[in-house]
C-alpha cells in the first residue's frame, strides 16, 4: 500500500489514546481522534452504535483503528457493584470496541490492508480485586480481538490487543488509591508504565513492520505478566 495512511484513535484526547495519536503522527499517519472530550476531531460516544456508524461515514476510508477509549468503572467488591455501573463499563469498553470494529473493518477488508490495535489490560488476564467490571470487560476485549484476528487472518487486515499493567494516565488518577497501590505493587519493575512506552508498541502494531501476528496479546507490564 502506498500513500498516507489514516488512523482513527478512540479516546484520543488523553492518556494512552493521546500518546498513540502523537506517535502515529510522528510515523506520518493522518490521525483522526474520536472522543467525547472537547478538541477531538470527531466528538462521539463510542458506546452509541448509531453515532459511531455516522462518524465512520463522515470520516471515510480508514487504514488503522486504535481502540483506546475506556472507563475504569466502579471500584468496589462485585456484590456491591450497581447494575448501571456494570453495564456502563461494558458499554464503553466492549461495546465501543465492537462498534468501531464493525464500522471500519469492512472497508479495510475491501482494500486488503488494515491494522486494528485494541487496548485491554493486565486486569483482563489476572483480574484486579474490587475492579470486576473493568477486569471482565477487558477480558472480553482480549477474546473479541482473538476471534477477529482469526476471521481476518487471510485478508491483509491484522487485529492485535495490548495488555498494559497500570500506566500513568488521567483515567487512573481517579482509581481508588488502595487499588492503585495494590496493582502497582504487582509490577516487578516497581513503577507505573508511561503512555509513550505503550505508544511505541501501538506504532509497531499499526505498521507494515508487523506481518505474521494477528489475534495476539502483547503484554507491556514491567514484568507483571503471569501467562
Amino acid at each position: 500500500m502506498t500513500g498516507t495512511r489514516t488512523a482513527v484513535v478512540t479516546g484520543g484526547m488523553s492518556g494512552l489514546g493521546a500518546a498513540a495519536a502523537a506517535r502515529l503522527a510522528e510515523d506520518g499517519v493522518k490521525v483522526v481522534t474520536l472522543d467525547l472530550a472537547a478538541g477531538a476531531d470527531v466528538r462521539v460516544d463510542v458506546s452509541d452504535a448509531a453515532a459511531v456508524r455516522d462518524a465512520a461515514g463522515r470520516i471515510g476510508p480508514v487504514d488503522i483503528l486504535v481502540n483506546s477509549a475506556g472507563v475504569v468503572g466502579p471500584n468496589m467488591p462485585l456484590w456491591k457493584v450497581p447494575l448501571d455501573g456494570w453495564q456502563h463499563t461494558f458499554a464503553v469498553n466492549v461495546g465501543g470496541t465492537f462498534h468501531t470494529c464493525k464500522a471500519f473493518v469492512p472497508g479495510m477488508r475491501e482494500r486488503g490492508w488494515g491494522r486494528i490495535v485494541n487496548i485491554a489490560s493486565m486486569a483482563g488476564k489476572d483480574g484486579n480485586p474490587n475492579m470486576s467490571p473493568y477486569s471482565a470487560s477487558k477480558a472480553a476485549v482480549i477474546a473479541l480481538t482473538k476471534s477477529l484476528g482469526k476471521e481476518l487472518a487471510t485478508s491483509g487486515v491484522l487485529a492485535n490487543v495490548i495488555a498494559p499493567a497500570v500506566v500513568e494516565t488521567p483515567m487512573n488518577a481517579n482509581t481508588d488509591p488502595a487499588a492503585l497501590a495494590h496493582i502497582t505493587s504487582l509490577i516487578p519493575m516497581g513503577r507505573l508504565g508511561r503512555p509513550e512506552e505503550v505508544a511505541e508498541l501501538v506504532s509497531w502494531l499499526a505498521s507494515d513492520r508487523v506481518s505474521f501476528s494477528t489475534g495476539a496479546v502483547y503484554d507491556i507490564s514491567g514484568g507483571r505478566a503471569t501467562y
